[in-house]
């Protein structure tokens, strides 16, 4: 188990002892956003780059000393599963952005499709450690079906809160894996304020974004795979060039490469401040040697942070949501204080990007990369080309864009996206030659 020593608030800079009953918010000043603090010093006496790198365990529990939670047994099935998605260069998209080295992380290869497995996972351990049989959620869908399958997985019960009007196939999926799921009709914030109120009034164990200070732990671990997976594409490229698929090299470095910067579809704020969590601890520790700067990209419809961003202002104002990328929609985002600081102190920024630029970017994404990404995942990489077309990127640097669900969550989205229908012909090669014709 990694070296849990305390719970700090960043609002008011309370330490709070770890306990063992959930905790959600500062005694001091109730600010409900905690980070969970390790003895990163005591770690970086006992574990390196070269220990990580020995490991032949691709899953995120490889880091499991920089982690707040003990390991899930062998027999766990998709709590053991969690993480080592991969990252692929992108010498298409390098050419479309004028040079630099672009990097895609696809975390839509999760057991659940989504990047949220890997919060859903720490969370299921710590809440083992609690003693809770029970874990509550609201979710727009994919931390719903990501809570759902790691609770299956772990033995316990799982009740989801979900819009309505969320993507057929996250509702599907929900249902298959045995969650009690409650439409609520409404928005993801009024399900996310329901929660809230049932964890407190019911006694139930809340896995919100936002609100249970473990989901950044395991969302941060993508940091350190993308570190730890550049590191080993320069060896790689060292030794053969003209191979471009990931390997291990032949001896672990002792430190790892960091990208310069890196583009993360931004909604309530979470996944982004996991991400800088993951990068300052590896930076702590002396894994790496500088910290990437954050691009947050939010959709013009639900860019409340973004809007705060641009007013100079850590002042959150909540805004009416109305975008395609449902994964993403907030009307007051959960974290949005940690995430603008995350980005602040990354020396990055906020972009918006239209609902029409975020539909291109699946298609983009797809034929640059061959990766099927939902309307939310696509949002960084429609960041990506925004920034691309105001010449703001060197081409001296390495850019990762982080895709965070699978395009199957929403296929009704990507229909959209793609511009002509299919042809239909006839089964004879008369038909088949005019229709190439």
């Amino acid at each position: 188990m990694g070296r849990f020593v305390a719970f700090h608030c960043r609002a008011c800079g309370e330490r709070t002892p770890p306990e063992p009953a959930p905790r959600f918010a500062c005694p001091g000043c109730g600010f409900e956003a905690l980070d969970v603090e390790l003895d990163l010093a005591a770690i970086r006496r006992t574990v390196t780059p070269a220990l990580i790198g020995a490991r032949r365990d691709p899953s995120l529990w490889r880091y499991r000393e920089l982690l707040p939670v003990a390991m899930p047994r062998d027999d766990e099935g998709p709590l053991r599963q969690v993480g080592g998605t991969p990252l692929y260069s992108s010498p298409r998209a390098s050419a479309r952005i004028g040079g630099a080295r672009v990097h895609i992380k696809d975390d839509g290869r999760l057991p659940t499709g989504s990047l949220k497995d890997r919060a859903s996972a720490v969370v299921a351990m710590r809440a083992r450690e609690l003693g809770v049989d029970c874990i509550l959620a609201a979710s727009t869908g994919n931390a719903g079906v990501a809570i759902a399958a790691m609770a299956q997985a772990a033995g316990m019960r799982a009740i989801v809160l979900v819009p309505a009007a969320a993507p057929p196939a996250k509702i599907a999926q929900l249902m298959l894996f045995g969650a009690r799921l409650l439409l609520v009709r409404g928005t993801y914030d009024d399900a996310f304020r329901l929660s809230r109120e049932a964890s407190r009034e019911l006694g139930l164990y809340c896995r919100n974004t936002g609100y249970n200070p473990f989901t950044v732990e395991g969302k941060k671990t993508v940091s350190f795979e993308i570190c730890e997976q550049l590191t080993q594409q320069a060896a790689r490229a060292d030794s053969d060039p003209s191979r471009a698929e990931l390997s291990a090299p032949d001896a672990p470095p002792s430190k790892w490469l960091a990208p310069d910067r890196v583009y993360v579809s931004v909604g309530d704020g979470n996944i982004i401040v996991g991400v800088a969590k993951g990068f300052a601890d590896l930076l702590a520790l002396g894994f790496i040697e500088r910290m990437p700067r954050l691009f947050g990209v939010q959709s013009a419809g639900s860019a409340a942070i973004a809007n705060a961003w641009r007013q100079g202002s850590e002042h959150i104002e909540r805004v009416s949501s109305n975008t395609l990328a449902d994964s993403i929609s907030a009307d007051m985002p959960s974290d949005g204080l940690r995430a603008l600081r995350a980005v602040r102190d990354s020396g990055g920024d906020y972009l918006v990007v239209s609902d029409s630029a975020i539909l291109s970017a699946i298609v983009e994404l797809a034929r640059d990369a061959t990766v099927f990404a939902e309307p939310a995942a696509a949002t960084a990489y429609a960041g990506l080309l925004h920034h691309a077309q105001e010449s703001a990127i060197p081409p001296s640097e390495d850019v990762v864009v982080l895709v965070t669900g699978t395009g199957l969550k929403d296929v009704a989205a990507a229909t959209r996206a793609v511009a002509a229908a299919p042809t239909t012909i006839d089964p004879s090669m008369s038909a088949l030659r005019q229709a190439l014709s």
